[in-house]
């Protein structure tokens, strides 16, 4: 049993002085006590580490390729897409892996404790399928093995190009399953998922109302009764509109009153929905899933964070894109969008709670719903999901309580990470991943066999 002690740990009662933590050899924690003695491994100071809960781990490739604009066209999400659609036209299963294990691993260094990742790249280019039908989510699974980060896959099911039921176009052939092909996909991918380790898990995901039909998430739903269940919503106007056409409903409106949707549920940006859909979306129990940098890069909105929050609603963080995998990053952004929209301080906040409190909170509670796993908290039974602030570091001087957290989100960020465990793997250590040399060598050869026709 491995036994970390920290000067100051953050646990679900708040902070307490002098914590020892037991983990267990299968990677969920065994006992936690406070005002101890100093014993075992010195975290200095100790949080849990969220979930990411939205990740495309291949388009971390495409990282800073789309920041130009082509010709005198109006740059948006749609032209960015096309550009995502030449990209993975051409990625190989051994390219994937290498991508995925270079997000995966940029992740666990921001301090994530795991990964929800939303995996709709299923098939060769032409949409013919792989020998292994799963081939593609067990390369995920193969980044998840090497780097020691905690897995969710969500396996999506992408039926059409459009709410007019359009056969998906020769870009989008990777995507496709009808509903049996995509049972058994996702059978296979939960077989792969299941080899890498204990705290390994799935789920489903569907891509969006646009391209899966409703009856589609109601077949896929009784076949599949358990695990988290994901989708976009409402990112783009042109997408609420042609939902609005198909459906009589905006998409947030037309799942709030079609799918049953609760705590299982967890909608993707909603950075378009109106007054009403965002109070009945924060009484629901379903987790807002917010990628405000990704958001920022796209031009998709700003999430009405202040009125979400303030009636209750639960929500997470994740890095969609990967344009820049940034967990203080991420939190950051979100509350400034709101002070910058609003002209005010301090918009997502609680009484009696920091502003960087308010944030991390919201990420722990809201991860581990999304994931579908105990974690994201320092308690008895909750997978070993944490990570260590360096005590000493210069940002921290002088801090205390809340400040720590503030300084975390809003000054020092991530650089003031020590080490990271994932289910109790031990898996970065001084702010470095154990695995990273290698990691990175493979990710130089990738982008450099990807680098002509981009």
């Amino acid at each position: 049993m491995a036994v970390i002690w920290a000067r100051r740990a953050f646990l679900e009662t708040g902070w307490a002085k002098d914590v020892k933590v037991e983990i267990n050899p299968e990677g969920t924690i065994g006992a936690v006590e406070s005002g101890i003695v100093r014993c075992g491994r010195d975290a200095g100071i100790l949080l849990p580490a969220p979930a990411n809960l939205h990740s495309h781990a291949f388009q971390r490739a495409m990282a800073g390729l789309a920041e130009r604009r082509v010709e005198s066209i109006s740059d948006d999400f749609w032209s960015w897409r096309q550009l995502m659609y030449r990209f993975l036209s051409r990625l190989t299963p051994d390219q994937v892996e290498a991508i995925a294990a270079l997000a995966q691993m940029e992740m666990l260094e921001a301090g994530f404790g795991r990964c929800v990742e939303f995996h709709y790249l299923h098939h060769s280019p032409d949409g013919g399928e792989f020998e292994d039908l799963a081939e593609m989510s067990g390369r995920i699974a193969s980044a998840a093995s090497r780097t020691g980060i905690g897995l969710t896959l969500l396996p999506v099911l992408y039926q059409f190009g459009g709410c007019d039921r359009r056969p998906l176009d020769k870009s989008q052939a990777r995507f496709g399953n009808d509903c049996d092909r995509f049972l058994r996909l996702h059978q296979e991918a939960s077989d792969a998922v299941a080899s890498v380790s204990a705290d390994a898990s799935t789920g489903v995901a569907f891509h969006s109302l646009r391209a899966v039909a409703p009856s589609s998430i109601r077949e896929t739903l009784r076949e599949l009764p358990d695990g988290p269940v994901h989708i976009h919503a409402a990112e783009q106007l042109a997408e609420v509109d042609e939902i609005v056409s198909a459906y009589g409903a905006r998409p947030v409106e037309w799942l709030l009153a079609n799918a049953d949707v609760d705590r299982r549920w967890c909608l993707i940006h909603c950075t378009q929905m109106e007054t009403s859909e965002t109070r009945r979306l924060a009484s629901s129990g379903a987790v807002a899933g917010l990628c405000p940098i990704t958001e920022a890069n796209l031009g998709d909105g700003i999430f009405d964070g202040v009125r979400y929050s303030g009636h209750g609603g639960n929500f997470g963080f994740g890095t969609d894109s990967n344009v820049e995998i940034s967990l203080s990053g991420e939190l950051r952004m979100l509350e400034y969008s709101q002070r910058l929209r609003d002209r005010s301080r301090l918009r997502i906040s609680e009484a009696g709670k920091s502003a960087g409190r308010r944030l991390f909170e919201a990420a722990l509670s809201g991860g581990a719903l999304a994931a579908g796993r105990q974690c994201g908290k320092i308690e008895v039974g909750a997978w070993a999901d944490l990570f260590s602030l360096r005590a000493d570091g210069l940002e921290l001087a002088g801090r205390t309580g809340d400040e720590i957290l503030d300084a975390f989100v809003f000054s020092g960020g991530d650089r003031q990470i020590d080490d990271v465990w994932s289910a109790g793997r031990r898996v970065v250590r001084n702010g470095r991943h154990i695995g990273r040399d290698g990691i990175e060598a493979n990710f130089k050869r990738t982008m450099k066999e990807l680098k002509s026709g981009l």
